[in-house]
């Protein structure tokens, strides 16, 4: 089944400009223009609104988007049912991860993964949640692994790996450090008011988390003082360690901190899920489905306290 034109008009609509959507398909401007003017001639309207800085869709360009993504999915689905009918197992698999913990989850996976699938071809993407959730919901993602709560989740299905509780991090040097955990138990319990005086480094607003934190905050009746805002968890690592300031991190993270830092459970043990998310209503493939199985094995337990 050959898409290409419909590959196209897709890439100028994506681009909203056609001299930068032949770059990004490798074909010359001309080319791709003149498949668009066959296609309008064709339809016997045209597609786009031209201007020499932004093409935007007509009322036609936009049931004709619309349809086509719907066309490329369909392909999709079919040419993977097929695939999993047959022994050679080939083929395209679309994986998202944010970023972090998400390229040592995929190199693990990708291990055993590949031995029972060589012959297909993993795409990875890394993004922050939401846009990841955006790729999965338009059919361009097969699969993501996201952490998110019940309020981040979209129409798109989600099949929780494992949950897993946030934890408030402080330079080991500062004097509310000193608190020791119960006996038997790996962390004490703080309330965060106890550092409503104190810098927070925090992660940035696009970040899922940051709802999460923002609520621990207002729950605590306090706006924090925000030092440095991030999407990287080893920044705030980082920092953190070079007693700058506070933080939020993740069990993923502070189970295993250096000694400059130490961490505490909070009052309310705020927690978010790690999922497998996949778009409602699209045929999920065997290499797919094994994709997913793979990283509850390896992962499943790792929202689960040691001792």
């Amino acid at each position: 089944m050959d898409t290409k034109q419909i590959e196209y008009i897709l890439k100028i609509a994506e681009e909203n400009n056609i001299t930068r959507a032949a770059s990004k398909l490798y074909i010359t401007q001309s080319a791709l223009n003149q498949q668009l003017i066959k296609l309008e001639k064709e339809l016997g309207t045209p597609l786009f609104h031209r201007s020499r800085t932004n093409w935007h869709l007509t009322e036609a360009g936009e049931i004709y988007v619309q349809n086509a993504k719907e066309m490329l999915r369909i392909k999709r689905d079919t040419y993977q049912m097929i695939h999993d009918l047959t022994e050679g197992k080939c083929g395209h698999l679309s994986v998202g991860f944010t970023a972090g913990r998400g390229i040592t989850m995929f190199t693990t996976a990708y291990q055993v993964f590949h031995q029972r699938y060589p012959n297909i071809i993993i795409e990875p993407r890394e993004g922050v949640v939401r846009e990841l959730q955006k790729l999965i919901s338009q059919g361009d993602l097969d699969i993501g692994f996201l952490t998110l709560t019940d309020a981040d989740r979209t129409d798109d299905l989600y099949e929780t790996i494992y949950t897993e509780e946030l934890f408030l991090a402080v330079p080991s040097v500062h004097p509310a450090a000193r608190l020791l955990p119960p006996a038997g138990q790996a962390f004490a319990t703080m309330d965060i008011r106890t550092l409503r005086y104190e810098p927070f480094v925090l992660m940035d607003k696009r970040s899922t988390m940051r709802t999460m934190i923002n609520k621990i905050f207002s729950d605590a009746g306090f706006e924090p003082q925000i030092l440095f805002e991030t999407g990287n968890n080893h920044t705030i690592l980082s920092m953190i360690q070079a007693n700058l300031c506070c933080g939020i991190l993740t069990y993923y993270y502070a189970k295993e901190v250096p000694k400059e830092i130490t961490c505490f459970r909070l009052p309310s043990r705020p927690t978010w899920d790690f999922t497998a998310s996949y778009k409602k209503g699209r045929y999920l493939s065997d290499a797919a489905r094994c994709f997913i199985d793979l990283i509850k094995q390896q992962w499943g337990d790792l929202g689960k306290e040691d001792g």
